[in-house]
Parts: C-alpha cells; sequence; structure tokens
C-alpha cells in the first residue's frame, strides 16, 4: 500500500532512483527496546569475533580454518583431512537448519546475528552519528560544499573506518593462519612477511569499500541468503510485518488530530507519521508488506511505538508476526513443511553424533608401494613392503607405536624405526615390511588386518592387501 487510496507496485530495488542512480540512505539514528536488545547482543557476538581466534581449549585454537595448511578447529577440536566427510555433513546439517530457521523466523538472522549488520549498524553507523550527526544533519552535510567543516568531518570518519576495517581484517586472518602467527607477524618487520601484508591490506580495502559505500547493497544485491529467504517464506513465516488489518481500517492511514475520536472515524491506527520510514537502514516503507530488502532489523518496531505511545494508541502496529495471523487470527507457525525439515535435521544431527563418537584419536593408512612385487624368503615366507602415514589428531604426543598383524599370523617390520612416537596434531610417515608365512595364504592376493597399538592398547585398525604367488589361484 503506498499512498492513501492508491497502491504503488515497486519493479526496482528500493536503493535505486528511477533513473537507475544509487539513491542514497540516510536512516535515523534508532532507539527504543529492540535496539538496546540488538546492541547487547552485537557486544557479545563482537567479543567473540575478535576473542575466538586466541582462545585455546586443550591447546587448539577455539575456531581455525587454515586451507592452505588443511588444519581445522572447531570449538577447540581438531580436523584433518581424512575428517572431510564430518566437514560436508556439518555443512548440509548448517543448511537444513537455515532452511528450517527461515522458514520459521524468516530474516531474523540477518538484523540480529549477521557480521555485516552487526559491523554496519552497530559499529560504522554510530561512529558516523557521533561525527556526522543524524538524518537531518547528514543529509545536510551532503549537501553543502566541500568547506573546512565538510573535508574535516568526512576525513576524520574515513579514516576512523580504514583503521575499524584493518582490525577487522586482522580478526579474519588470525582465524585462516592462527591467532599465534597473526602476533608473532605483528611484532616482527613487515619486510618478512610481505603476501601476508598484502593480503591483509587488500581485505582491508574491500571492508573499508563495503561499509563506507556499497553498505546494505550488501544485503539487497550481493549476500545469497537474501536471495534464498523469498523462496523459503510463507504466510505462517515470522517476520516484521506491518498490522495492515488493524492500520487502514475502513478508512485508511490518516494524519494524528487532537481530540480526535479515531475509532469512531473509521480511520487505521496508522498516523502515516514515516518514521518506519526514515529509520530503516534499507530505505523500505515496511506498510507495502514483506520485501526483499528487509532485514528484520526492529528499527521500524521501536520507531513505531515510540509514536503510538505517543498518540495513545496500542504498541505493536508493527511487530514479528506472520501474514496469516494478522489476516485471518492463525496463530499456528508449524506447518507439514516445517515438521519434515525438523524431521531431516534430526535424523541429520543423530549421524553427525554417531559419525563424532566413532571418529578415531589416529588415522591409519596403508598402501602397498607401488611397482613393489612380494619377495620369497628362504624360509618359505612371503614379504610385502608399505608406506604408512599415522595422523595423530590429539593434543598429546603417542609413543611406543607398534604395527601387529590381526588377521594372519606373521611380523611387522618398520624400516630404521626401533620405536615409533607419533607427535600431537602431526602427521608420521614411513615404511615398512609385512611378512607372512607361506602356509598362511590361501589366495594370491588376501585382505590383512594391521592393529596399530600404544604401550599393547590398540588405538586404531586399518586393512590393506597382499600379494602372494598365484599358484593359489
Amino acid at each position: 500500500m503506498g499512498d492513501q487510496g492508491k497502491e504503488v507496485f515497486r519493479d526496482s530495488i528500493g536503493t535505486i532512483t528511477s533513473e537507475g542512480k544509487r539513491q542514497w540512505i540516510f536512516p535515523k539514528k534508532p532507539k527504543g527496546k529492540f535496539y538496546s536488545y540488538r546492541t547487547y547482543i552485537s557486544w557479545v557476538l563482537l567479543l567473540c569475533l575478535f576473542s575466538f581466534p586466541f582462545l585455546k581449549v586443550n591447546g587448539n585454537q577455539f575456531l581455525l580454518f587454515n586451507v592452505l595448511d588443511r588444519k581445522f578447529n572447531i570449538f577447540g577440536f581438531p580436523f584433518w583431512p581424512q575428517d572431510f566427510h564430518l566437514v560436508v555433513m556439518a555443512m548440509i546439517i548448517g543448511v537444513i537448519f537455515v532452511v528450517l530457521f527461515t522458514v520459521i523466523f524468516g530474516r531474523i538472522f540477518c538484523g540480529w546475528i549477521c557480521p555485516q549488520t552487526i559491523f554496519m549498524e552497530m559499529v560504522f553507523r554510530k561512529i558516523e552519528y557521533i561525527i556526522e550527526g543524524d538524518r537531518g544533519a547528514q543529509i545536510r552535510l551532503k549537501k553543502q560544499p566541500w568547506n573546512t567543516e565538510k573535508i574535516k568531518k568526512r576525513v576524520l570518519k574515513w579514516i576512523i573506518f580504514f583503521i575499524i576495517s584493518f582490525l577487522i581484517a586482522n580478526a579474519f586472518l588470525a582465524y585462516f593462519i592462527g591467532g599465534d602467527i597473526l602476533i608473532q607477524y605483528i611484532f616482527k618487520e613487515p619486510t618478512l612477511h610481505i603476501s601476508t601484508l598484502v593480503s591483509l591490506l587488500i581485505f582491508t580495502t574491500v571492508f573499508f569499500f563495503v561499509f563506507l559505500w556499497f553498505r546494505e547493497q550488501v544485503c539487497i544485491i550481493a549476500c545469497p541468503y537474501g536471495r534464498l529467504q523469498g523462496v523459503l517464506l510463507d504466510n505462517k513465516t515470522i517476520n516484521i510485518a506491518y498490522d495492515y488489518v488493524r492500520g487502514e481500517k475502513k478508512e485508511g492511514r490518516a494524519k494524528f488530530k487532537k481530540k480526535e475520536d479515531r475509532g469512531a472515524s473509521g480511520k487505521g491506527d496508522c498516523i502515516d507519521c514515516n518514521q518506519c520510514v526514515q529509520v530503516c537502514p534499507t530505505g523500505i516503507d515496511i506498510r507495502n508488506g514483506t520485501q526483499l530488502e528487509c532485514v528484520n532489523c526492529t528499527a521500524c518496531i521501536d520507531a513505531c511505538d515510540f509514536m503510538m505511545e505517543k498518540v495513545n494508541l496500542p504498541k505493536g502496529l508493527i511487530r514479528y508476526d506472520s501474514e496469516d495471523n494478522i489476516n485471518k487470527g492463525e496463530k499456528n507457525i508449524f506447518t507439514f513443511r516445517k515438521k519434515a525439515y525438523t524431521a531431516v535435521l534430526i535424523v541429520l544431527m543423530g549421524i553427525m553424533g554417531v559419525m563424532l563418537f566413532m571418529r578415531n584419536d589416529v588415522e591409519a593408512t596403508l598402501i602397498k608401494l607401488p611397482g613393489q612385487l612380494y619377495e620369497r624368503t628362504e624360509n618359505n615366507t612371503i614379504s610385502n613392503v608399505y608406506s604408512y602415514k599415522l595422523v595423530n589428531k590429539t593434543v598429546k604426543d603417542i609413543t611406543n607405536i607398534e604395527f601387529r598383524l590381526l588377521s594372519h599370523t606373521g611380523e611387522v617390520k618398520p624400516v630404521g624405526i626401533n620405536s615409533i612416537i607419533l607427535k600431537k596434531q602431526a602427521l608420521t610417515k614411513g615404511t615398512l615390511f609385512i611378512n607372512i608365512p607361506l602356509s598362511e595364504l590361501k589366495k594370491d592376493r588376501e585382505k590383512i588386518k594391521i592393529g596399530i597399538f600404544s604401550n599393547n592398547k590398540k588405538i586404531e585398525t586399518t586393512t590393506t592387501n597382499f600379494l602372494g604367488p598365484r599358484k593359489f589361484r
């Protein structure tokens, strides 16, 4: 619903003018209950973001995504390339969770948890309000010529924005190279790690560009989640919604007049003050219904509640609600589709739990050396040579490693090593011979099982193929 008495249908996003130019948004500084809640949550999330790369659990970085060295820590638990199936399962669970969450609660993630929104609205926008003032002052500053006042304010803002962007880039870099390594780089000469410094400056420039100029366009144009929500929402999804039944009534919305009996006049509770539009960081009118640009930031709720209180009308004209509840009074939001998503999510989480429970602390791989045939010794024993890889996923060294044949009588002899030690969170490679008496072999190619023991305790089991003479066919 656009102007009184007529409908307006948009065929373009709200940040683009009819001429195709950028429509710059100057949102009014929000205040209210929801904005305070979002501020507190943002403080917690920002603290988590900047502390997690330096937080250790059993000696492991709390969160680490070192793609180049293929080291991953999730909540302090180390994951290796051999655990890639667990990462894939976790990603699938994450996607299903996002889908289910969006179907039920809409785009609430964008307004309350998304790093883009938190940095833009709770960090950069607040600094902008301090330096340039509220909505009206910012509009006037934009229109005025480049005099001393404007240059001072803009340059100061740009410098602070760049410094914060640099800090954000450092924080994100710590997730990929490790917090300890980042600290080492900080106290070394920049010339010793030029490539890292260049990457850091590139990402700083990207963040600076996003928060200085691109801003809400990230949510509207670039973010795939914003596009995804369009096919996930339905009439039972809880969104930030304008109660048009109450707001319009029979006569539609109208400006507030003192001592007017609004109920008797048939006018809606919406007093057409446009405060909900002025505080919107994406520049939409929530009274036009659910829109692509809406990030569920609750600024319009706070603004509307404030105005309703001023004119002695009930709050909640704009609120978290579903279309069916506003239009039909139907509060049941747990539909068959949501039950199906929930069932799939529970099953996948159960599978993930079993996979994590069965995950071994040591991963063993035994591969026969390519191009090498078996050897037959004088005492009628068949010998095959193998390369082995042992991955220690724990934060402790594992000592006194032994290989033992479990499926056949025979022996395993590592080459050139009397005692194998697995360093913590490290990969150990080597070569070994497996010797099996000829009488133990039934075929020319047999599957054999080898146990890996530490201090006479079995810690892993692996299998491989063993080659023997062809006469056993």
